[in-house]
């Protein structure tokens, strides 16, 4: 790959992302685009332009998607491959307090959790969104060729520090608010009065906060495998030439 194509990609990407134009804007670009060395117009083959262009666009409509679904009333609570549980290590505590007649405060408890969930999930987008702006022309390249999740990987592994910090004075705020911490350390404090419970303090927050990354993941990586796998969900010319052509 010689030094002028990476910089000729690097600048469009770089052009596209300041700019901000809509998925319909996307041909025009390209139309825009100089010719490569050698004489042959870079949108007159599916080169490394095109590429990393699809697969910007394709993280676009992905992430934006699943930002839209999660970052919503329910959008955590009645999706049940991401709604947040009772974590694992308090389950025989959520069966002792249920047993004893705390199951009404519990599902609140978990109610919380979620909608904590569902406010922090908008603060992903531009986080994302900024992420594609450091996609290489190996990236694009191996994303495309990857797996059905190949680039929610990439996402996981280029924005999860970010996202923890933005999700996290979030998700603490939205439990402090309904209370969901003290309600917590409420229950706990009951559950150490039930004999034969083994109770210990757990970072409630800590764990909305991980479980929201996950769900929201999980979302993006659905996303993206519709796109990858169904042609009605390449919803521009350039998605469908990009994804056609793998």
């Amino acid at each position: 790959m010689n030094r002028f194509r990476t910089t000729l990609l690097v600048s469009v990407l770089t052009f596209v992302i300041a700019a901000g134009p809509a998925a319909a804007q996307f041909g025009d670009l390209l139309k825009q685009l100089p010719t490569l060395p050698g004489g042959v117009p870079s949108t007159g083959s599916l080169g490394d332009v095109k590429i990393g262009q699809g697969l910007k666009e394709a993280l676009q409509v992905s992430t934006a998607n699943a930002v839209s679904l999660t970052g919503r009333t329910d959008g955590y609570f009645k999706n049940e491959a991401i709604k947040i549980l009772m974590p694992d290590s308090m389950k025989t505590v959520d069966r002792g307090l249920r047993t004893v007649g705390y199951g009404p405060q519990l599902d609140e408890l978990v109610l919380s959790m979620n909608r904590a969930a569902e406010q922090a999930a908008p603060a992903a987008k531009n986080i994302f969104w900024n992420a594609i702006g450091d996609m290489s022309i190996d990236d694009a390249t191996k994303i495309l060729n990857g797996g059905n999740t190949a680039a929610t990987d990439y996402f996981k592994g280029k924005t999860t520090p970010q996202l923890t910090t933005a999700f996290t004075p979030v998700v603490e705020k939205s439990m402090s608010q309904v209370g969901v911490t003290q309600q917590y350390e409420q229950l706990l404090g009951r559950a150490k009065a039930i004999p034969f419970l083994n109770t210990e303090s757990y970072d409630i927050n800590h764990y909305v906060v991980g479980k929201s990354l996950d769900g929201l993941f999980h979302v993006v990586g659905e996303q993206e495998a519709q796109i990858r796998a169904n042609p009605t969900a390449r919803t521009t010319e350039l998605l469908k030439e990009v994804f056609g052509h793998k």
